[in-house]
């Protein structure tokens, strides 16, 4: 009897006798493993730390493809129980993981980042995994802060400008060329109507502004999990130092003409 209650009671918990099943789709997913307790003199960077970075290369979705690397930089130092783990000028590299084209009806472009290594300034490497968590403020793109997706700008509005001032044009050139014939009215009418026609074929036409994060943009990265170092490994001659600027593109030409790292004073390891 006392087996039976065991049992049934095991049964009504929906807890299983042969082990965790796999977790399915739409599934809450397994509680992260607890962390295990550090070495002495050893520090952690733990997961979700905040690390702010500037771009040294330019992305977007014009001219960049899945694979295509990211070359970044901190710019300000990631303090962790008063010790400075992170100073300002640590390299970071990254992925471009997605690229999505902006529709030439409706759809925004879209890019998808991964971040994958730290280079620190006394030369210690760590790999893990990063995802995008904040854009600088003045950016023109925004940011889908549960996919980690940046997209480019709407242009609903833009387009409903383009069909109007063109039927504005037609009207008023069918107005001239009615009025030369003694039939303005008529002219007024045919005239906007093409203006529209043309209007709407240059909406069909042309494509939505790109997603563009220009070199020098400033962003956040959030770490995805846990990386430790030992005491020599943050140590650094001056991790106060500021490190140099690098330049942005914002508003210097047209923002569709983005590159990925060419001539932007790359450290020579990236150059290899």
């Amino acid at each position: 009897m006392t087996r039976l209650l065991i049992l049934a009671a095991v049964a009504a918990s929906g807890i299983s006798l042969f082990g965790q099943q796999p977790t399915g789709p739409g599934e809450s997913k397994p509680a992260l493993v607890p962390r295990q307790e550090l070495p002495e003199g050893s520090f952690m960077l733990p997961r979700g730390t905040r690390v702010p970075l500037a771009l040294i290369n330019s992305v977007s979705t014009k001219n960049s493809a899945p694979g295509d690397k990211l070359y970044l930089r901190s710019v300000f130092p990631v303090i962790v129980n008063g010790r400075i783990l992170v100073p300002a000028g640590a390299y970071v590299t990254g992925l471009v993981t997605d690229v999505k084209r902006p529709g030439r009806v409706k759809g925004r472009g879209e890019l998808h980042l991964r971040f994958e290594q730290m280079i620190l300034p006394n030369g210690v490497i760590r790999d893990f995994t990063g995802s995008l968590a904040a854009l600088e403020g003045t950016s023109d793109e925004s940011l889908d802060r549960e996919s980690g997706k940046v997209q480019s700008e709407g242009t609903k509005g833009e387009d409903a400008s383009d069909v109007v001032r063109a039927a504005g044009t037609g009207a008023g050139i069918g107005t001239i060329a009615g009025a030369a014939n003694g039939r303005t009215v008529r002219g007024l009418g045919v005239g906007s109507a093409a203006g529209t026609a043309a209007g709407l074929v240059g909406v069909l036409l042309t494509r939505g502004p790109d997603a563009i994060l220009e070199r020098g943009s400033h962003l956040e990265m959030v770490l995805d999990r846990d990386l430790t170092f030992s005491e020599a490994e943050v140590t650094f001659d001056n991790p106060l130092q500021e490190p140099p600027v690098i330049p942005s593109n914002n508003g210097a030409g047209n923002r569709n003409q983005s590159g990925n790292g060419g001539g932007l004073g790359l450290p020579p390891f990236f150059l290899q």
